[in-house]
């Protein structure tokens, strides 16, 4: 006997789902999620970090090239998002980084819940930070909270400087923005000035950072920046 395919729920009949209601139903259950990882962050002392961007814009290799700089100062495990394959947490393993890859088997987007479930089946003790590389998507992942403290949105010169007013959410729930493959901005007719300019009309306190994983450029200003965060974070445990 062949499989049998559950109907698609674009036949469902138009009417039968309150489109707005069960969004905010979800979005109200992921930030409960959301809020209950934070809690076990905070009691743990791990700085949890979500990776946002549009596919191919260098989470991966950024995540790589922090792995490699950092390994022998602080526990680092690694998050991956993709729909398919376990190919970016391969990745990222083959440089010595303790990485788990979640296949959201279509989903463009990484959730609580899916976090949740994922560190339930982790070794969280004496990790520093927690780093999530979610799906790349600059829409979707916008409207998800997973626990972190900080959301940075990657965007690569090869993108395009007009993203910040074209995708504002995602910008404006971002705390840093970084802008990857700096090392191509000779070659490219995109605009550091006009990116941040755009970024920071949407979101006045987001910081901005260029870097290159390929050339090392601004490398050592983003593990600074994780540094600080890092002892930010256990200071504040010690004192909770």
């Amino acid at each position: 006997m062949g499989n049998v395919k559950a109907p698609k729920s674009s036949r469902n009949s138009r009417g039968t789902v309150a489109c707005d209601n069960t969004t905010m139903h979800l979005l109200q259950a992921n930030d409960f999620v959301a809020e209950t990882i934070r809690k076990r962050m905070a009691d743990n002392g791990i700085l949890m970090i979500n990776i946002v961007s549009s596919a191919g814009s260098g989470k991966t290799t950024l995540m790589q090239e922090t792995v490699k700089r950092l390994k022998d100062k602080y526990n680092i495990a690694i998050l991956v998002g993709d729909l398919e394959t376990e190919r970016d947490a391969d990745r990222i393993k083959e440089v010595g980084g303790n990485a788990l890859q979640i296949v959201t088997g279509g989903i463009c987007h990484l959730e609580a819940q899916m976090i949740w479930q994922a560190i339930e089946g982790m070794n969280l003790e004496g990790v520093d930070i927690l780093f999530v590389e979610n799906v790349g998507n600059l829409v979707c992942p916008a409207s998800f909270d997973l626990g972190e403290d900080y959301r940075i949105t990657l965007i690569s010169t090869t993108e395009g400087d007009d993203k910040p007013k074209k995708y504002p959410k995602m910008f404006l729930t971002s705390e840093m923005m970084v802008v990857s493959k700096a090392d191509l901005l000779p070659y490219l007719p995109f605009s550091l000035e006009l990116v941040t300019k755009d970024a920071m009309d949407v979101n006045p306190d987001i910081e901005v950072l260029s870097l290159s994983s390929t050339s090392g450029e601004g490398l050592d200003e983003w593990c600074e920046w994780l540094a600080t965060k890092v002892k930010e974070k256990t200071t504040a445990k010690a004192v909770s």
